[in-house]
């Protein structure tokens, strides 16, 4: 079970009781399924989903497949004549991904990261692809830099979905942090609760929606919001959370786009985000939006705090 506070309190009163609420079954579910470690749950499930798609290949002219699950695929596709074989990398280059990774879990060591466990599969998928699908500079560059000649290198865009507009009742009277994604080590999530914890202003509220996949990272977030109620964890829509948002943080230690940052900007709100993730390209720094060096838990913090005192961006 995880601590959330209850319904928010006025500005300047008490903070909120906490309150327990029941994990979500499908959360519960998956922390068994993934009880020796997020990556052996993340290489199993791509292996298998890669399996099923390749038995379903059709005759076709063209591939069309994600990195991490579609190399046998893309054996597949070869061998029956494909003309063109495109990989879609929903991520930098996965060696970037894997020494980010290990940073991160230096840093927090309560779960395994999953990178280095798809690493070597990433790297037969970019040799057999043709062409490979980036959604932002910053994926290209980590792709030019271990060695990936541009000429084989797209660009897609991605943009968020149309209901993420400005609305609702405005921000909360609590200023509200949000962070949306994969509750993980890697996504800077550990390193997000620390650096909140640091400030002690009692109208400052964080709210993490989303799941973990590791036992690791429930104690952890189950610690922390049970030791400051001002901390909420749960698994809902993002939009209406947004819409009451003050802020928005994305600490990742590597993200090819951060869809979720993007969705907030859509929404209005303005956003931290790490130097390693390709939304920064998106920012006007110092209006909607500033990034922070990755993986910095004093720097973060300070960018939280000149945000609160209403010293940078328009909160």
């Amino acid at each position: 079970m995880l601590c959330a506070p209850s319904a928010p309190s006025r500005a300047g009163g008490p903070p909120p009781a906490r309150t327990e609420v029941t994990e979500p079954l499908v959360w519960r579910a998956l922390a068994r399924g993934l009880a020796v470690s997020p990556a052996w749950g993340t290489w199993r499930s791509a292996v298998a989903f890669d399996a099923a798609a390749r038995r379903r290949l059709p005759r076709a002219q063209h591939l069309l497949a994600f990195n991490g699950q579609a190399l046998g695929q893309l054996r597949a596709a070869r061998r029956a004549g494909f003309q063109t074989l495109t990989l879609v990398s929903a991520t930098p280059h996965m060696s970037h991904v894997a020494r980010r990774q290990r940073e991160a879990h230096r840093r927090h060591p309560i779960e395994r990261p999953w990178a280095p466990a798809l690493l070597r599969r990433n790297l037969a998928e970019y040799e057999l692809a043709g062409q490979i699908m980036v959604s932002s500079e910053h994926v290209r560059r980590s792709f030019l830099e271990e060695g990936i000649a541009e000429e084989r290198l797209l660009s897609f865009p991605l943009t968020p979905d149309p209901r993420y507009t400005p609305g609702g009742e405005g921000p909360a009277e609590e200023f509200e942090i949000v962070y949306a994604g994969s509750l993980s080590v890697a996504k800077g999530v550990a390193l997000l609760v620390d650096s909140f914890r640091r400030l002690a202003a009692p109208d400052l509220r964080l709210v993490l929606l989303g799941g973990w996949g590791s036992r690791g990272m429930r104690r952890f977030l189950a610690e922390a919001c049970a030791a400051d109620p001002r901390i909420a964890v749960r698994v809902a829509d993002p939009l209406p959370h947004l819409r009451r948002a003050r802020l928005y943080v994305q600490p990742s230690y590597d993200d090819g786009f951060g869809y979720s940052a993007c969705e907030a900007m859509a929404v209005g709100v303005p956003v931290i985000v790490s130097e390693d993730t390709g939304m920064k390209e998106l920012i006007d720094e110092g209006r909607d939006g500033i990034t922070f060096p990755t993986g910095d838990p004093d720097a973060l913090t300070a960018a939280i705090e000149a945000a609160h005192r209403r010293e940078i961006l328009n909160v």
